[in-house]
């Protein structure tokens, strides 16, 4: 009788569950020259309070510094410091001014705005968490300095880590303008992904590298996105960025065309990709190219995205097809609709409760001494926002991180000199930040020992034992209002999502159904789609991975979700069908009425409003486009 291992469930896997790649050596350097360098200088000043501030801001300037392009950075980094600095300032004035009661009435309703603002991108989380962090750590935390010395401290921290981002050069790229280093990086990685993906076209592997593609060109138009170094029309090297990348869109058009086909394609389509991937990263020109085959359609689209990426390389001319075109009526939905409010009562009432519960606690202990009460709601806010992960993997990582920094903690400051030792040990956490970023609960061991040395250097005593308990105490605060009822319905964010990613699929269909010969609209489209779909995706699996009674509102999401994007990648083959005979054939049209009619069947059942998809009608020996 043989016997069946019980397979791990989705909330514990995710838990243990901790991302791969290189070390990324730069941030480390930065992490190093971050939050030490602003202590010493405060302690030599005088002002060691000052300094931990400014350390805080660094800190968390830190943990935004990720992968990607000096230019994303500075609203990656710089919108959230705003936050937490506008945190302080009203923290600070509230703990100042204001008894318990409407303290924490007024922390509250900064819960309610932080969580509406984190539904709107993840620029946006990081402007809520550091908002409310600011805002207990300036309520809570006993400090000499006004509010406005506090804001300002710990907006130079911030100010002083997105310097080292712009001005230090990353590892290996001082050759070159290692200005657009990330963003070279991200270009090429689209390249790389297209050849991938026509390597693995007739193969079960398709599916998984066309994903890969979407999320190439995703992180490519982010890295392109930020401000640009010239107002107008920007350096050559920077326009010559924009080319290469709109380049890259044709070619994984024709590419996704050729793995929806289901045929293997010859070898040597895969090779001018790799030889554009190469150009891109080391700002070389492309050279000659070899030729595909030209047998189908959608081999000759590639052919002659190819070409055209040659020209493009030299003409240094692409226009803005990375920028995301997202109205403000659109943003305004997504902070008032279903997800804005879901995140927002969420993120008030966990903060709000821990708040209270840290002042009684606090009050009850109180022995004539400052009191320092905001570990508690902080630690919260972390455990609260759903973007850092499924509520239980949260909570487990969060605690045994906690546990483990603490203890660290404590052993290493029974023996370190102080303020040297303290100092040096906030260099060596502010350098394991980005290592740590894999898992959270790596991070959170790692920022335990950074934030506990920062207060220890501003007069806090060592208080490992209580802030392990504060923090066991925020994890069931957050567990149980994660599975009280609310007004919101649940699984809102998830219909949400892919009711966004519907109507960009429609827009998509329509546009290529309608016959336009607007091929730079219908890569805007494309590109709209497919990210839609890819944050609807992402927004499923961390829904799926809760526990089993939060689970069940993502039931029958994923299919739907793999319905539309059949739907995007057949669109995407009968554009380019279009383009090339001006007519769809009986297999493109028998795809699209059979996936309209599933999604038409499944979408009550997920409780998803979607228009209703344009036909492209059925004739035999071939069909024509036609207006929806």
């Amino acid at each position: 009788m043989s016997r069946t291992t019980p397979a791990v469930p989705l909330w514990l896997a995710h838990a243990l569950r901790a991302q791969r790649g290189p070390v990324p050596w730069s941030a480390v350097t930065r992490g190093v020259l971050g939050g030490g360098p602003l202590l010493v200088a405060a302690l030599l000043a005088g002002h060691p309070t000052l300094g931990v501030v400014a350390a805080i801001g660094a800190m968390f300037a830190g943990i935004n510094d990720l992968p990607g392009s000096r230019r994303a950075s500075v609203s990656r980094i710089g919108v959230p410091a705003l936050a937490g600095a506008a945190g302080l300032l009203v923290g600070t004035y509230a703990g100042d001014h204001l008894p318990a009661v409407p303290l924490t009435l007024a922390l509250t309703g900064c819960g309610l705005v932080a969580g509406a603002v984190s539904a709107l991108s993840p620029t946006g989380s990081a402007a809520g968490i550091q908002l409310l962090v600011g805002a207990a750590v300036g309520a809570g935390m006993p400090l000499p300095e006004p509010g406005g010395q506090r804001a300002l401290a710990f907006l130079a921290g911030a100010a002083w880590l997105l310097l080292l981002r712009l001005a230090l050069p990353a590892w290996g790229s001082l050759a070159g303008d290692f200005r657009f280093d990330g963003e070279r990086h991200a270009v090429a990685g689209v390249y790389e992904a297209v050849a991938a993906l026509l390597d693995a076209a007739g193969s079960p592997a398709a599916t998984a590298r066309r994903a890969a593609l979407t999320a190439a060109l995703d992180h490519a138009q982010d890295a392109l996105a930020g401000p640009r170094l010239r107002r107008y029309a920007g350096s050559a090297a920077e326009r010559r960025l924009h080319a290469q990348y709109a380049a890259a869109l044709p070619l994984a058009e024709a590419a996704t065309a050729l793995a929806w086909a289901g045929e293997a394609v010859p070898a040597r389509a895969s090779e001018g990709p790799r030889r554009l991937a190469v150009a891109v990263r080391d700002g070389e020109p492309s050279g000659p190219l070899p030729a595909p085959s030209r047998s189908v359609p959608a081999l000759r689209a590639l052919d002659d995205a190819l070409l055209r990426a040659a020209v493009a390389f030299d003409r240094a001319d692409g226009g803005d097809l990375h920028t995301r075109r997202r109205s403000r009526a659109a943003l305004t939905r997504t902070l008032l609709g279903p997800r804005g409010q879901e995140y927002g009562l969420r993120v008030a009432l966990c903060f709000g409760v821990s708040v209270a519960v840290a002042q009684a606690l606090y009050h009850a202990r109180w022995d004539g001494q400052h009191t320092y009460w905001y570990w508690l709601p902080v630690t919260a806010v972390f455990l609260v926002k759903p973007d850092l992960g499924p509520l239980a993997s949260r909570v487990l990582n969060r605690a045994a991180g906690t546990v483990l920094g603490a203890l660290l903690f404590a052993g290493s400051a029974a023996v370190l000199p102080r303020p040297e030792g303290l100092i040096a040990l906030v260099a060596v956490s502010g350098a394991l930040i980005p290592v740590a970023a894999r898992h959270f609960a790596a991070q959170t061991t790692v920022i335990t020992v950074l934030v506990l040395a920062l207060v220890m250097v501003g007069g806090e005593p060592q208080a490992s034992v209580a802030r392990i308990g504060e923090t066991l105490l925020a994890c069931v605060i957050v567990l149980v209002v994660g599975h009280l009822p609310m007004p919101v319905r649940r699984g809102g964010a998830i219909r949400v999502r892919l009711t966004e990613a519907g109507e960009a699929a429609h827009a998509y269909l329509a546009h290529v159904l309608d016959g336009s010969g607007d091929r730079t609209a219908r890569w805007v489209l494309r590109r709209e789609a497919y990210r839609a779909l890819a944050e609807a995706r992402g927004a499923i699996a961390l829904a799926s991975a809760e526990l089993p009674a939060l689970a069940r509102h993502a039931d029958g999401a994923d299919e739907f979700a793999a319905l539309l994007e059949r739907l995007v990648d057949t669109t995407t083959a009968c554009a380019v069908h279009l383009d090339d005979t001006g007519r769809l054939d009986t297999r493109h049209a028998e795809q699209l009425a059979e996936l309209r009619d599933a999604l038409d069947r499944r979408r009550e059942r997920v409780g998803v409003r979607l228009p209703e998809l344009p036909s492209a009608g059925r004739a035999d020996g071939g069909v024509r486009s036609v207006r929806p």
